[in-house]
């Protein structure tokens, strides 16, 4: 048996890859174009871990974990040549597709980086799709991380995959409505209903692996070794905002709260989500369901404030004196929203959740405080640049009436 990871030098991909090449003597097949690296670079900023070459890292993995099983194919999947010599090569079982340009802000720049998100994300999931028909691979079991994103922010709870709809009395199961809010979620929303219809169409046997907003710096595996490392981005850009929260508090930099931050957000531990995908993807073909499944990959809500006191009190036990800030919220939000979403599916799956918010942020903390020097040096990419010089202005007001006694106000647009 061979497995594909794809995006395998990427934040979620890398650890997969470690876990499922742990649990298995089958080959494991990394792919990747080391894009991520380039478009973190782009905007200025860079991993607070280091991250070593692929090289390096495969080497690693061969000296801590005994793992000869791994190897790597760096490859464009947006290019279809390049994919159907990949497939008549290796012949996957199963292909984890972690690949894709995944953050929504970089997706919203301007035109040319919303078209290059599109073209790439999506070329690459047809490319995959339509070469497994075309080189009778159709048995292969196809895994993708979409994201919870396209559901959007609906005010009744979020069903796992599909919805009720009703109409002149009449009552049917449909795929849920594409609610995405950026150029990058709705990607995702594409390749759900192409991997819809390449099941429909193809018969392959799909898990649309909806993946919430993720969390955490290692896994067992990679916690290892320091050459293991996989990534950990904080930057405005492509540092979720735990991440970034987490890195304002190394930095001694307040953490910035939109207006109320009681809206919630679905999160998962990066260990829950790497369970999970290597669960699915060494799945015994004669035990998988030939069907298309929807798991939303997701262990719990929780509001932006929560995110930020959690924080703020893990930060603590680490000696570092951290602010939660409340701003003007420029986006039109339900700044009071009770997000709820049905993972029983995705909670069976992985026997329940593994790990703690708390447990997440201190792990967190352990680590980005190793690398606090990092963090420092571009502290000036928690913010794009606009909202950045905003900032500034705000502290120089505050520095220059520090001996005032009446409250100070901010309306930069931070999160």
């Amino acid at each position: 048996m061979t497995v594909f990871v794809t995006g395998a030098d990427g934040y979620i991909g890398w650890p997969t890859a470690l876990r499922i090449a742990n649990r298995t003597d089958d080959r494991v097949v990394l792919v990747d174009n080391f894009g991520r690296r380039e478009w973190v670079k782009s905007v200025g900023s860079t991993s607070a871990v280091p991250v070593a070459e692929i090289d390096e890292r495969l080497e690693a993995a061969e000296d801590v974990h005994g793992l000869t099983n791994l190897s790597f194919v760096e490859a464009d999947l947006a290019d279809k040549d390049a994919v159907d010599r990949l497939l008549t090569v290796h012949e996957p079982e199963a292909i984890v597709h972690t690949a894709a340009q995944p953050s929504a802000p970089y997706s919203q720049i301007n035109g040319e980086r919303a078209n290059y998100t599109q073209h790439n994300n999506l070329q690459a999931t047809r490319n995959l799709l339509w070469g497994l028909e075309e080189h009778d691979l159709t048995d292969t079991h196809f895994i993708e991380t979409t994201t919870t994103g396209v559901y959007g922010a609906p005010e009744f709870p979020i069903p796992e995959g599909g919805a009720t709809m009703e109409n002149q009395g009449e009552r049917d199961e449909v795929p849920f409505p594409a609610m995405a809010g950026s150029w990058y979620h709705l990607t995702k929303s594409h390749d759900a209903a192409n991997m819809r219809l390449a099941h429909d169409q193809f018969d392959i046997p799909i898990s649309d692996v909806r993946t919430a907003i993720t969390y955490g710096a290692e896994t067992e595996e990679t916690a290892a070794d320091p050459r293991l490392a996989t990534r950990f981005d904080f930057d405005y850009y492509f540092g979720v905002v735990a991440h970034r929260f987490c890195a304002q508090a190394v930095a001694g930099y307040p953490m910035t709260v939109y207006g109320k931050g009681e809206q919630r957000k679905p999160f998962i531990a990066l260990e829950d989500a790497v369970e999970g995908l290597a669960r699915l993807a060494l799945i015994d073909p004669d035990d998988r369901p030939d069907d298309h499944v929807v798991y939303n990959q997701v262990t719990r809500a929780i509001s932006i404030v929560e995110i930020a006191e959690t924080i703020a009190d893990v930060s603590n036990e680490f000696g570092l004196d951290v602010d939660v800030e409340h701003f003007e919220n420029p986006r039109e939000e339900d700044e009071t929203h009770k997000m709820e979403i049905e993972n029983d599916r995705y909670a069976d799956l992985i026997d329940g959740q593994l790990t703690t918010f708390k447990e997440g942020v201190r792990d967190v903390l352990d680590t980005l405080v190793e690398y606090q020097v990092r963090v420092e040096a571009h502290e000036d990419r928690f913010l794009p640049d606009v909202l950045a010089d905003a900032e500034a202005e705000s502290i120089a007001a505050k520095d220059s009436s520090s001996s005032s006694d009446e409250p100070q106000s901010a309306d930069i647009e931070a999160e």
